[in-house]
């Protein structure tokens, strides 16, 4: 069934969407202009792209000026890296909500709407936004399926899917998550942090644009491999 809730105008306005974007300069620009055009203010952090990514978010942004922000790392310091640098920004401006958001397009912007709408009804502190596993291409779904099953195992939290870039908190949840991964782990710790801190989590499914570029990217065999060690490592040491 359709939901009939929208977001106001003035909730818009109070929503950070944090981007982090490495070598993403053939698709960015796709993804800031759906999102910019909806009317929701953006962080977007280029991870020391090597490509044309930076440029790019500069010439996007002279058109959105008062929507897009752009924050840029000299080195590619990993996704969690970026995305902590956009939280931390997006909190420096008082936002009521924050969403995270891939930069390669495989999420659909409109999406934010059924994202956000369990905070916005104050059912939820935080939101994840779920891929349905029956849908993702078996290249993806074999670690992303083992991911989600370490995650529960180690942090003791069952959740749908574990490794998804597409979440949103409330601003006073945001501030009370205590994250320092680098790299793609940060999917497993925001799960870990929503559970330290008792916050109320919804999850709802969400649409995925699976291209040969999305497929690239995220949780693999050798990046679930590095996962596993640091949330072992976690565990001895709590």
């Amino acid at each position: 069934m359709k939901s009939n809730f929208t977001i106001s105008k003035k909730d818009k306005e109070s929503i950070y969407i944090i981007i982090p974007a490495y070598n993403e300069g053939k698709r960015v620009e796709k993804v800031l202009n759906e999102v910019a055009n909806l009317g929701y203010k953006i962080i977007v952090v280029d991870d020391g792209s090597t490509d044309d990514t930076l440029n790019i978010l500069y010439k996007i942004q002279k058109d959105f000026p008062n929507n897009i922000y752009v924050l840029h790392h000299i080195v590619n310091r990993g996704a969690g890296a970026a995305t902590i640098t956009g939280l931390d920004a997006a909190l420096m401006r008082n936002p009521k909500y924050v969403v995270t958001f891939d930069g390669d397009g495989q999420h659909d912007s409109q999406d934010i709407e059924k994202v956000c709408e369990p905070l916005i009804n104050k059912r939820a502190d935080a939101v994840i936004g779920a891929r349905p596993f029956d849908d993702m291409p078996k290249s993806k779904k074999f670690a992303n399926v083992v991911m989600t099953m370490l995650t529960e195992f180690f942090y003791d939290v069952k959740v749908k899917d574990s490794q998804t870039g597409f979440r949103a908190f409330t601003v006073d949840a945001a501030r009370k998550l205590n994250i320092d991964a680098q790299g793609y782990i940060i999917s497993s710790e925001f799960i870990k942090e929503i559970h330290r801190n008792h916050l109320k989590m919804e999850e709802v499914t969400i649409k995925t644009i699976y291209t040969d570029e999305t497929q690239k990217k995220g949780t693999n065999a050798i990046v679930g491999i590095k996962i596993m060690l640091r949330m072992i490592k976690q565990k001895f040491e709590s």
